[in-house]
């Protein structure tokens, strides 16, 4: 299914062959689970942090911290870059993998409650590995309404800048950040690989921010 999907949307041969690739390594993660019982269950231990660190030793930024800014493609021919979101909240969700169960059913979440983000002015984007053709197939696939980049070439350039890349696997992590409308990251959360870790935080995020905003006008 995924095949037709992705040739429905007319990518070259050298960018579907990657794309290709991808999917199947994914495929074939999910088939190595079943057949050498379960190590992704060591993998979601060791990974199953919150802002006090990961396994690689940084661990995510801090609330407090400057968001480094970054330029990454959203399609093979437009960047999107972070600075240009100044003056609004921005949420940055790293994801491991386009077409997996657990990133599907996160960002399918994050594209129902788009509305309540935009309550609070909060600019969505998502973060993974992949190239801009599998985003593009995905998106588009998926009907996602807000931008996927591709931290795609150095890999995972970005997701190291915030202390969410897995060297292990080679994916980002899955992690989540609110960045305030200066630049400044004000939460930041990295759930287990194959957990969901839904919207509540990013939304109680949001709304301190706006409670926050309320008294400085106060």
């Amino acid at each position: 299914m995924w095949v037709k999907n992705i040739v429905r949307f007319n990518v070259n041969a050298r960018y579907y062959a990657n794309c290709r690739a991808e999917l199947v390594v994914g495929t074939i993660r999910g088939i190595e689970v079943r057949m050498k019982n379960n190590p992704t269950h060591n993998r979601i231990k060791s990974s199953a942090k919150n802002a006090n660190g990961d396994k690689n030793g940084s661990g995510p930024l801090q609330p407090g911290t400057v968001a480094p800014n970054f330029e990454l493609n959203s399609t093979p021919d437009q960047k999107v870059d972070l600075i240009h979101f100044r003056g609004r909240p921005v949420i940055l969700a790293f994801y491991p993998a386009d077409w997996s169960p657990v990133c599907g059913d996160q960002l399918a979440l994050y594209n129902e409650i788009l509305p309540d983000f935009n309550k609070y002015a909060a600019q969505l984007i998502g973060i993974s590995v992949d190239g801009t053709w599998c985003h593009t197939a995905y998106a588009q696939n998926r009907q996602l309404h807000f931008p996927l980049l591709a931290d795609f070439e150095p890999k995972g350039a970005v997701a190291r800048m915030y202390g969410v890349y897995d060297d292990s696997v080679g994916e980002c992590e899955r992690a989540l950040f609110v960045i305030d409308k200066d630049g400044i990251i004000r939460w930041s959360y990295v759930s287990p690989a194959g957990v969901n870790p839904g919207a509540d935080g990013i939304l109680r995020a949001l709304e301190s921010l706006d409670k926050k905003k309320e008294l400085a006008h106060a």
